[in-house]
C-alpha cells in the first residue's frame, strides 16, 4: 500500500520587517513564519510536523493567507477568515488560542497567559509552547511579553518582536507594514 505524500505549497513574500515565509496544505494555512536558521522556523517545522512531505513554490496558493496577515496585524481585521491546519499538541492548542485573543496593540506577560490557562505556575511551559508557534502573527506570540513588559524569548529575535509591537501601536513606517 502505497502512502500518498503530503503537498506543502510555500511562498516566500518580501515584507518591512523581512522574508515572511508561508505554506500551505490542501487543509489550509500551516505555517507563516520569518525564515530561521535555528531549527524553528519552516524546517524545524517541516522536520516535525510534516516529514517526508513534497514542497512546491505557489505564490498564487499563499497571496490570501499573505494579505490576511497584514491585515490582522494592523488591526484591520479580528481574525482569520481562512483555513487553518494547526499542527500542535492540545497544551499548544490551548496557549495559542489564548494568545490568539490579545488585540493588536495589546499585550499580556507569559504569567499572564499561564494564569489564563488555569496554571500560574506553567510560565516555562507557555513559553515553550509559543516557542514552537508554526503560525507567527496569526497567533501573535510577539504580544506575550516577559515581567514588567521586558521583551523576550521571539523566535525571530527581540528586535524583530519590538519593531512588530511599535508597528501595532503608532502604525507602519511609510503607511505600509509589509
Amino acid at each position: 500500500m502505497n502512502a500518498v505524500q503530503e503537498v506543502i505549497q510555500t511562498a516566500d513574500f518580501e515584507s518591512n520587517f523581512g522574508t515572511v515565509r508561508i505554506a500551505s496544505s490542501e487543509r489550509g494555512l500551516v505555517y507563516l513564519g520569518f525564515p530561521l536558521n535555528n531549527g524553528r522556523g519552516f524546517s524545524g517545522f517541516r522536520e516535525r510536523f510534516a516529514p517526508g512531505c513534497i514542497t512546491r513554490n505557489n505564490v498564487d496558493a499563499n497571496q490570501m493567507f499573505f494579505e490576511q496577515a497584514i491585515e490582522f496585524v494592523m488591526g484591520e481585521r479580528k481574525e482569520f477568515a481562512v483555513p487553518i491546519d494547526l499542527r500542535a499538541s492540545s497544551f499548544q492548542q490551548k496557549i495559542f488560542k489564548i494568545v490568539s485573543g490579545i488585540r493588536s496593540g495589546e499585550t499580556l506577560s507569559y504569567k499572564d497567559v499561564a494564569q489564563l490557562s488555569g496554571d500560574d505556575r506553567a510560565v516555562r511551559a507557555v513559553g515553550m509552547a509559543l516557542e514552537a508557534n508554526p503560525l507567527a502573527l496569526v497567533i501573535p506570540c510577539h504580544r506575550v511579553v516577559g515581567k514588567g513588559g521586558k521583551l523576550q524569548g521571539y523566535a525571530g529575535g527581540v528586535e524583530l518582536k519590538a519593531r512588530l509591537l511599535a508597528a501595532e501601536q503608532t502604525g507602519p513606517a511609510n503607511g505600509r507594514l509589509f
